[in-house]
């Protein structure tokens, strides 16, 4: 069942992070999965190097620079236009939070010719830079349950903060960080008080 791959109107969304399954935000595909408005198309792994990084509660963030970090595994499912309107929702687009772009994916099967265009949902551009260089500009090739260890969910974070505002924490904090991907802000974003945000605009 689900939205068919050549549907009219179907968009193909290459996932990386917390919509994988398995995660936490899976519970959305799947209640979209049952109303008929996506389907699995299968394991994918981009064909550029993109970089993978972590930001405030271990959230993922796939950033735009093709060339940058690593090929990165992830899911690819086919979303008919009324369940694109609730990912781009979870995702805050209107935000600015991400922005759905375009990715050139392929299967694992290195025999098989399958690469395809997809979209994904990319680290805004007005503070993507900043979260590459708080993270050392290393990134990861998979968001694996090792890497996600520790994420908070959406609901457990402090709620007097917007999500912007939790970006910004985070890499005004970079300094003190441990290393490069440790999460400073999971121990001290809950009782941080708001900081003016250059990297974004509201």
């Amino acid at each position: 069942m689900g939205v068919e791959e050549g549907a009219e109107k179907s968009t193909i969304i290459f996932t990386y992070g917390t919509l994988k399954r398995g995660f936490s935000n899976h519970l959305l595909l799947q209640d979209i999965i049952s109303n008929g408005d996506a389907s699995f198309l299968g394991v994918y792994q981009t064909v550029d190097r993109l970089p993978l990084v972590c930001g405030p509660y271990r959230v993922p963030f796939l950033l735009n620079f093709p060339g940058l970090g690593e090929r990165v595994w992830g899911e690819l499912y086919a979303v008919s236009a009324r369940g694109l309107i609730r990912m781009d929702e979870l995702e805050g687009i209107t935000k600015a939070h991400y922005e759905r772009l375009p990715i050139k994916v392929q299967q694992a099967q290195p025999n098989i010719e399958s690469v395809r265009m997809a979209e994904a949902y990319y680290a805004h551009g007005n503070y993507a830079e900043a979260l590459w260089k708080t993270n050392g500009e290393k990134g990861y090739s998979i968001y694996s349950e090792k890497e996600a260890k520790g994420y908070v969910k959406r609901k457990d974070r402090p709620q007097h903060l917007t999500f912007l505002e939790q970006i910004g924490l985070f890499i005004s904090s970079s300094g003190q960080q441990d290393s490069p991907n440790s999460c400073y802000c999971n121990k001290h974003l809950s009782t941080a008080a708001p900081l003016p945000i250059d990297v974004v605009n509201h």
